[in-house]
């Protein structure tokens, strides 16, 4: 009988410690640093309305107020840093080639139409103006926009591109103003090693793991290195699904419903948003999922409309 009462008094310890921890985090964590909050969040730029991932769509964005600039990052032949999504430029240029093995002079103009993956079925089609639709260098976006925040994905993780990037955020004093990352832990961890003065969003794994300790209670004893979080809404893919004409079926739709309420607990958000940890949700480019984003506690959201989601702020 003992035993069985001091698992119980251990138990309920740890539960209501949790609990308190979870809603007052800076019990424990006392050192919480505290970033310029990004609610207006350009994906790409703004994918929608300019040719993704230029000079043009950032000009854009920045002058409707978004707060942050979500950018790829990738290396070419000669070593220069180039924004772009794909490793390949074959969807966005037309041209079969890898961006690692081109020089930057010879990399090819995007294409004047570009389909949105964000929002299936839609294509931006841009102007023929040269200059709109030339594949920028990151050290051209960081001299534009010196007071912009600016995320960045770095595909792939290679050391080579860590090593440039890093070398142009602290040539440009972008520390502050700069998250980086990669959806993979390898690169992620680069990233936090080769400057953990620069902000970092949680990788695929350090997603995982997030979650694995938010449900077991543990999250509020655990230290956090990341400082962004990029929370996925599942109904962006149902969007993706219905625009395919793809016949979801009971067991698509309960599994849908699952992920969705493991994924986007209010509980969690509120959590991170104490801990001076921003959560943002990508990729929404609708009024309904914008509000579910707000309702949810989310600090941002990222958006490849961003006068979409200028208007309905500014209508909020």
């Amino acid at each position: 009988m003992s035993s069985i009462y001091i698992f119980l008094s251990s138990v309920t310890s740890y539960t209501i410690s949790s609990l308190v921890l979870l809603y007052n985090p800076q019990i424990l964590h006392r050192d919480i640093v505290r970033r310029r909050k990004c609610l207006h969040i350009s994906h790409r730029g703004g994918a929608g309305e300019n040719y993704e991932n230029t000079l043009g769509a950032f000009h854009h964005a920045v002058k409707l107020g978004s707060d942050m600039l979500e950018i790829d990052c990738h290396l070419t032949k000669d070593r220069h840093v180039v924004v772009a999504h794909d490793s390949s430029l074959l969807r966005t240029t037309g041209v079969d080639l890898l961006i690692k093995d081109t020089f930057y002079n010879q990399l090819p103009l995007m294409k004047t139409t570009q389909d949105i993956e964000f929002d299936p079925g839609t294509f931006y089609h841009g102007p023929e103006d040269v200059n709109n639709r030339k594949i920028p260098l990151l050290a051209d976006v960081f001299q534009a926009f010196p007071d912009t925040v600016i995320n960045i994905d770095v595909k792939e993780g290679s050391d080579d591109l860590i090593h440039e990037i890093n070398n142009l955020i602290l040539k440009y004093e972008r520390e502050s103003l700069t998250i980086w990352g990669s959806f993979k832990e390898n690169g992620s961890l680069k990233c936090y090693r080769k400057n953990p003065n620069v902000g970092r969003f949680f990788s695929m794994w350090g997603a995982v793991k997030l979650y694995f300790f938010f449900y077991t209670g543990l999250l509020p004893f655990i230290p956090i290195k990341e400082t962004h979080f990029e929370i996925l809404l599942p109904e962006i893919y149902l969007k993706k699904w219905t625009a395919q004409n793809f016949q979801l079926s009971l067991t698509h739709r309960l599994t849908f419903w699952l992920v969705r309420n493991i994924m986007n607990r209010p509980a969690l958000i509120d959590h991170l948003n104490r801990r001076g940890i921003q959560t943002y949700m990508w990729v929404l480019n609708c009024e309904n999922h914008f509000k579910q984003a707000k309702e949810l506690g989310a600090t941002g959201i990222m958006t490849d409309y961003p006068t979409k989601l200028r208007r309905f702020l500014d209508d909020q």
